[in-house]
Order: structure tokens, then C-alpha cells, then sequence
């Protein structure tokens, strides 16, 4: 029998599903070994700025039917829009049952105050300059696609795995810099506002820090991604930390492929389970 590990709160952000850089099996091994009571999608999990109708493969879809069905069987889902999938920003405020839309959210866990957004209102070239951003998204897309490569290679021949990106940007002073302002800048917002934690994504920098200046502290946290480095926040016990999949293979879990025909009416059957399933309970409150 599998056990699947119980958890007050799981954050994941930056799977950018439609993108060939997403590993969506990776994600789906995690989501079958975890029973949370609330699931933050922190932005960034359907990459609407990339979408092609070339590419969405099965797994892809699979995500997207996992976490309704996680939903409908009682886990708070909430869908954070980040930069990637703004144009969910318009249905901010919407819920389907245990589903909802929203651009930020503060919760309090044990007493502490948690800020939750996704951080690209902090990014200066996704407000000013959307272009450029869009074209060093479709860069870093194909620099990922190279990188599977590589990794298929380094596999075979008994390596560790290498990654691309994070060679370039840690090679880069200037994306070193603007790193660390972003973390900066983030949590003196969080001290200012008095908030204990402050957890976002966008970055692919997974973290957790403790900032203090005289006003004040807080913990900022970053969840990661689903990209290259396969991360996850976890909050249980009244303590944070970061779940990172190449460290944990999760063998019981492993998503097998099969000859399933994943197709967008199964997504709206998922979505039409959730829906039903607040409706019966909403009938038995009467």
C-alpha cells in the first residue's frame, strides 16, 4: 500500500506546462506522494505566453486532471496567476469548490502571517519591457530542450546530470545581482507590511532565508520550479522546507506512461467532478 506523506501546505510554481522545458512526470510522482490540506500553484503553471497546439503532450494534460481531482477529493487548490499565465488574471476571485483564482493570498499558518504571490510585479523587464521577455522566454525554452539532450547523453554514460542555465545565469554577474535585489526588495515589502513569511516563485531560485533589518524579520521563501531544478515548498509541524525531487526518487510513485488518450475532454470532466462534488455539498448543508 503506498502512503502518501500528510502536509498542512504544499507550493509548487514555474511548471510551465506547454513548454518542452515543463517535466511534468517529475511533477506528477511528487503530487502522488502527497496528501495536502492546501496546494499553492504560485504562477507559472500553464505557460500561456509559449502555448503551441503542437505541444501539449499527455503528461502534460495529466497535471492539469491531477490537481482538479485533487480538488474534488477535498484539497484546497489555489491557483496563484503569475507572468507566464496572466491572462488568468481576469478571472481573479473565481472558485470551482476547492479551486479558485486568485493574484495573491495571505493565510495564517500557527499564529504567523503568510504573504503568497508569485513576484514578477517585482520584475522590471516583465513590466516595462513585456517583449523582451517574452523573447528570453522562448531563449531559456530552447536552452532547456538542449539541456535534455545533454542529460540524455550524461545518463548514458553514467554522469551526473548538468544543467545549462543555471551555468549561464550563475556565470552572469548581473543575474546574480538582480537575484539577490529581488529577495531584497521582496522581503523589506514583507517586513514593512508585517508579515512573517513571504513566499513566492518566478526566479527558479529555491530558498528559504531569514531577512532582518531594523523595522524588523521575515522569512522569505522560494518555491522553485519544475524546470530544472524540481522543487517544492512543504509546510507541516509549524516549520518550512524545501522538497527537491532529485533527492527524493519517490520509486512507489514513479509515473509510468501507458496508452491512455489524454485529451481536453477528460480535463473537462475533471473540472465538471469538481463542480459536481461542491454541489452535493452544498445539497447536504440544506
Amino acid at each position: 500500500m503506498k502512503i502518501k506523506r500528510k502536509l498542512e501546505i504544499a507550493v509548487i510554481s514555474d511548471v510551465h506546462l506547454g513548454t518542452y522545458g515543463c517535466h511534468a512526470k517529475h511533477l506528477l510522482t511528487y503530487l502522488n506522494s502527497i496528501e495536502p490540506k492546501k496546494l499553492v500553484l504560485n504562477g507559472d503553471i500553464i505557460d500561456i505566453w509559449q502555448f503551441s497546439k503542437r505541444y501539449f503532450p499527455k503528461s502534460h494534460m495529466k497535471v492539469i486532471k491531477k490537481l482538479m481531482s485533487m480538488a474534488s477529493n477535498g484539497v484546497e487548490v489555489i491557483y496563484i496567476t503569475g507572468n507566464h499565465d496572466e491572462m488568468l488574471r481576469k478571472f481573479s476571485g473565481t472558485s470551482i469548490g476547492n479551486f479558485s483564482i486568485v493574484d495573491k493570498v495571505v493565510l495564517e499558518l500557527d499564529g504567523q502571517k503568510a504573504w503568497f504571490f508569485h513576484g514578477d510585479v517585482f520584475d522590471i523587464s516583465v513590466q516595462n519591457a513585456k517583449w523582451l521577455a517574452k523573447l528570453g522566454g522562448y531563449g531559456y525554452d530552447l536552452l532547456t530542450l538542449l539541456n535534455r539532450g545533454v542529460n540524455w547523453y550524461l545518463e548514458k554514460r553514467g554522469k551526473e546530470r548538468y544543467s545549462l542555465s543555471k551555468k549561464v545565469k550563475n556565470g552572469v554577474k548581473g543575474a546574480i545581482k538582480y537575484i539577490n535585489d529581488f529577495e531584497k526588495v521582496i522581503s523589506e515589502l514583507a517586513i514593512k507590511n508585517e508579515y512573517d513569511y513571504v513566499i513566492c516563485g518566478h526566479i527558479h531560485q529555491p530558498k528559504i532565508q531569514y531577512f532582518e533589518n531594523k523595522h524588523g524579520k521575515t522569512m522569505y521563501l522560494n518555491s522553485g520550479d519544475w524546470v530544472e531544478n524540481f522543487t517544492a515548498l512543504e509546510y507541516q509541524f509549524k516549520r518550512w522546507k524545501i522538497y527537491n525531487f532529485n533527492q527524493d526518487k519517490l520509486a512507489p510513485f514513479i509515473v509510468v506512461d501507458d496508452d491512455e488518450d489524454m485529451k481536453i475532454k477528460d480535463l473537462i470532466a475533471a473540472i465538471t467532478i469538481v463542480d459536481q462534488a461542491e454541489k452535493k455539498k452544498k445539497l447536504k448543508k440544506q
